[in-house]
């Protein structure tokens, strides 16, 4: 019973690190005639997503339960296996305080836009040579970074 328990733990972590779904491809590629590529077939840099894109995030005083909820939900599936919600280090830091340590702009900016954050951001780039592991780009969508960061609030106890 462990053993398969720790196979589908592996599997479910194989499978959220794995890149963008199949829905992901197409959204991408329905865009991707209008974008500049790179040699590797990416998208060029976008100013408006990562290190700019979120200027001013709107946080109330009193958590948004759904919101969370729905953020658990991409944790569990996109950042449990790298990310535990204590202060402990796993493949990344833990969650325990996170959004004590950086504002609401940071966080979205950098889970939405990981690569271009871990570049040029002196904080990513700080974090990266304590975890010596960069954070694979997990394709969020913007609610979906906005419902991660809900989530972190609850974990930091916001209520």
């Amino acid at each position: 019973m462990k053993k398969l328990l720790s196979f589908l733990v592996i599997a479910a972590t194989l499978y959220a690190c794995g890149g963008p779904s199949e829905a992901d491809k197409q959204s991408e590629s329905s865009t991707a005639a209008t974008k500049e590529l790179t040699p590797e077939g990416n998208p060029t840099y976008d100013p408006k997503r990562g290190e700019g894109k979120f200027t001013d995030v709107a946080i109330s005083d009193k958590l948004d339960a759904a919101m969370a909820k729905s953020g658990e939900k991409v944790y569990t599936v996109k950042c449990a296996g790298c990310h535990k919600l204590t202060d402990e280090n796993l493949v990344g830091p833990g969650w325990k305080g996170v959004t004590l340590r950086h504002t609401p702009e940071w966080i979205m900016n950098f889970s939405t836009n990981t690569d271009e954050m871990l570049d040029k951001d002196p904080k990513a780039q700080a974090q990266l040579e304590i975890c010596l592991v960069r954070m694979p780009n997990q394709n969020l969508t913007d609610d979906d970074a906005r419902n991660v960061y809900e989530f972190m609030r609850e974990n930091d106890g916001v209520k």
